[in-house]
């Protein structure tokens, strides 16, 4: 790995009390470049612009997928990774789908610590603290030619990170769009996934929700994800949640919560879930709670459903009382090393780059 160590640290006009979430950045990235069939040196460099021009053509025909995850710190200053090797995998599964070179998990894994390493002081500490991290791949030959890129970019960025919803939300089930279609690109992390559901998000907040739960392509009758988390439903005392597909994220927040409600012994069901069902539950007063998960948000629960012109109120349960954040709970406890980690989960980040 080449290292560049910045001149001019911004650390000292950080304050970890007042920031912006995805406009701060940290002092480095990281940067690694593909060509002639290969991916060429990592470079941990400072943070900063890169030079390319309109015509790149993941720009023009989006080859481009990203990841995200997250750093924290514990009050001893120690730093943890949470599953950065379902990240590294996803990023793969990710590359391939989009026809672009996937990465090894050398400059995949050494290239997350390094950055974390060397400017750990960026990480905030405190509850619903933590580095958001963006790993991502994306092409960069200047040809205006519809075809898979001869150049691609390797990069890793940071932003420090704070609690994204504080309070529950309203929710439009959708009987019209769709997140992803059968054979198309849902199940990578593909750029062009987010710019798609921007225009329905936009429509559903102009009714008065904050979100979405996206539902099959062909016949609108299942849940698939919500915005852009995968959803949970509880009815009763068991948890529903569908299978992942070439349509649905295979999400780490997602597995993580399945994981966590089993040990805790709950009943959890991975299946299809019928809208009819939900709606069927809620107006029986067995639907006891719905809720999305994901890296940046940890959990939303959910206080409405719209559907059809209609707006369902779920119930308001308290902490103890609520599933959801029983479990955001647990897996906030295990990444910020506050509890036991039976699973494995927890990565520490090494002090390596101190000389450097």
């Amino acid at each position: 790995m080449i290292i560049q160590k910045t001149e001019n640290s911004r650390i000292s006009t950080f304050d970890p009390n007042n920031f912006s979430f995805g406009n701060t950045f940290i002092d480095h990235m990281i940067i690694c470049e593909y060509e002639n069939g290969k991916w060429g040196d990592v470079k941990l460099v400072p943070y900063g612009p890169l030079m390319f021009t309109p015509a790149m053509m993941g720009v023009n025909y989006g080859q481009a997928c990203f990841e995200g995850m997250k750093a924290y710190k514990d009050k001893d200053g120690q730093v943890f990774l949470f599953r950065p090797e379902k990240n590294f995998e996803r990023i793969n599964k990710s590359a391939k789908r989009l026809a672009m070179p996937e990465v090894t998990e050398e400059m995949f894994l050494d290239g997350l610590k390094a950055l974390v390493d060397i400017d750990r002081d960026w990480i905030p500490h405190g509850e619903g603290m933590s580095l958001y991290i963006r790993p991502l791949i994306f092409a960069t030959e200047e040809a205006l030619k519809a075809r898979v890129s001869n150049k691609y970019m390797f990069a890793i960025v940071a932003t420090p990170a704070k609690s994204y919803y504080t309070a529950p939300v309203s929710v439009k089930i959708s009987d019209h769009y769709s997140r992803a279609a059968s054979g198309g690109v849902g199940s990578a992390k593909a750029a062009g996934n987010y710019a798609a559901s921007f225009y329905p998000t936009q429509l559903a907040i102009e009714e008065g929700y904050e979100q979405i739960i996206w539902t099959d392509d062909s016949t609108h009758e299942y849940f698939e994800e919500s915005g852009t988390m995968n959803v949970f439903v509880r009815i009763n005392d068991t948890i529903y949640t569908p299978p992942t597909s070439e349509k649905i994220l295979d999400g780490v927040t997602r597995d993580s919560f399945i994981q966590l409600a089993k040990k805790r012994g709950i009943d959890v069901r991975i299946e299809p879930i019928k809208v009819k069902d939900v709606i069927e539950a809620q107006k029986n007063g067995t639907l006891k709670e719905v809720w999305g998960v994901g890296t940046a948000v940890v959990t939303t629960v959910f206080e409405a459903l719209g559907y059809q012109g209609e707006k369902l109120a779920l119930p308001k349960l308290s902490n103890e009382e609520s599933f959801a954040e029983l479990l955001k709970n647990d897996l906030v406890s295990l990444q910020n090393n506050l509890s036991e980690d039976p699973f494995g989960w927890r990565v520490l980040v090494d002090h390596v780059l101190e000389t450097v």
